[in-house]
């Protein structure tokens, strides 16, 4: 009977260790993932699912479980070649094997080893928050308009990975002799013959710690932090404005000693002149913009703003083209402003991008502003047109041509017997 539970046991253990998801597919790699690709993914994959972030969702905890534990196998070169060869089964042998086995780590404390505070998110009680950092992008009208994701390099401090945050190239780290793992001595000063002040300070051997190491990691020298550029995106909806911040949660400077403060990344309109050439046309006219509504100025011929019969092809920040125009005849005055409804910039609120349901939620308008260019001289049959035009005006509106003044020809008045 007790064979029986034996193998029972056994067979139990084989079907849940080949229940195991394989740790590759976890990370969302292959095989060939370098050491680099290995913590990179845990990195972006840990946050993702950390419990702080993700509450009351037993299955992002789980996951979270599962990620530190394919992290633990395939970061380490003699596990990962045990798995290569023969799988969870092999891992799990290799863990019970006694003294030499190693264990599992506990996921929260394999999380504080990378990014601080203790292994969680947010204010976790007990644990110094970093200091937030601020980043500006500057990015042209066009991005504002269409959206898109940008990317960018950005240089921090990050836990160390080559010891994990341990600053031990051997990962070892002992308590302090000195202190004894206080990170504090007493030290007494005299103050006058048989008179001392006892005086607490940080411990000059651990530096306040209250752990030494024996061997100092040859990539960040015992500091357990490293400054290195990291490549981050972020995504710019249609229609967000000039001085937008985008908050990236716990993305600032690492330290095994904080939890992480947030990345504001705010977002800057470059000036027209500076910005990228499609967005201007080849007589340097372009949009500016004012909240939700754009504008553009576009110049006309004296004989365009006079005669009228003319029409302009705007071509929009997306590609779009928006005509303008007048039939013959139809005047523009100079300085004139044209509304054409609904394009302006995208309405945007609240990180969304929301359906013209309501007048507030409809696009911007845009408004063009007409400039007159006077001609150097006469064109040749500009003239004759002019005086054509000029006498039908005159006519249509009772202008005595004779006179200076320009008004209405007065009726003559009738004689009174």
């Amino acid at each position: 009977m007790r064979l029986i539970t034996i193998l029972l046991a056994i067979a139990l253990c084989m079907v849940l260790v080949l229940a195991k998801e394989d740790y590759y597919k976890i990370l969302g790699l292959d095989k060939s993932a370098s050491e680099r690709d290995i913590k990179r993914a845990y990195r972006t994959l840990s946050k993702k699912f950390h419990p702080d972030k993700n509450p009351g969702d037993e299955t992002a905890r789980e996951k979270f479980v599962e990620i530190a534990d394919a992290y633990d196998v395939l970061s380490t070169a003699t596990t990962r070649k045990i798995y290569d060869q023969y799988g969870h089964e092999g891992v799990e042998q290799h863990r019970q094997g006694g003294t030499a086995g190693r264990q599992a780590n506990d996921p929260f404390d394999l999380f504080s080893r990378f990014f601080g505070g203790g292994g969680h998110f947010g204010h976790a009680p007990g644990h110094r928050r970093g200091p937030d950092m601020e980043m500006r992008v500057g990015l042209p009208l066009r991005d504002f308009y269409t959206g898109r994701e940008i990317r960018f390099m950005l240089e921090k401090q990050q836990i160390c990975d080559a010891c994990e945050g341990t600053g031990s190239a051997d990962r070892e780290v002992v308590t302090c002799d000195r202190c004894s793992g206080r990170g504090m001595v007493i030290q007494k000063h005299m103050l006058a013959p048989g008179m001392y002040q006892q005086v607490q300070m940080p411990c000059d051997r651990c530096r306040g710690q209250g752990k030494t190491i024996k061997r100092p990691c040859g990539v960040c020298h015992g500091q357990r932090v490293v400054r290195q550029e990291v490549e981050t995106t972020a995504t710019v909806e249609p229609g967000m404005g000039k001085g937008t911040r985008l908050v990236f949660e716990n993305e600032g400077d690492e330290s095994p000693d904080w939890i992480a403060g947030d990345l504001i990344l705010v977002l800057d309109e470059k000036e027209p002149e500076f910005a990228a050439a499609a967005d201007q046309r080849s007589d340097g006219t372009f949009f500016r913009r004012k909240g939700r509504d754009l504008f553009w100025r576009e110049a006309l011929s004296l004989r365009e703003a006079w005669m009228g019969d003319w029409t302009r092809n705007i071509t929009h920040l997306d590609g779009h083209v928006v005509q303008l125009g007048r039939k013959r005849g139809e005047v523009v005055q100079p300085l004139a402003v044209e509304t054409v409804h609904g394009e302006g910039m995208p309405f945007y609120a609240e990180g969304h991008l929301h359906e013209h349901h309501d007048h507030d939620e409809e696009p911007g308008n845009l408004y063009v502003e007409y400039n007159v260019i006077l001609p150097d001289q006469m064109e040749s049959g500009m003239e004759k047109d002019f005086w054509a035009m000029w006498e039908k005006w005159r006519k249509k509106n009772g202008v005595d041509l004779g006179k200076d003044s320009g008004r209405p020809i007065p009726a003559e008045p009738k004689d009174e017997l």
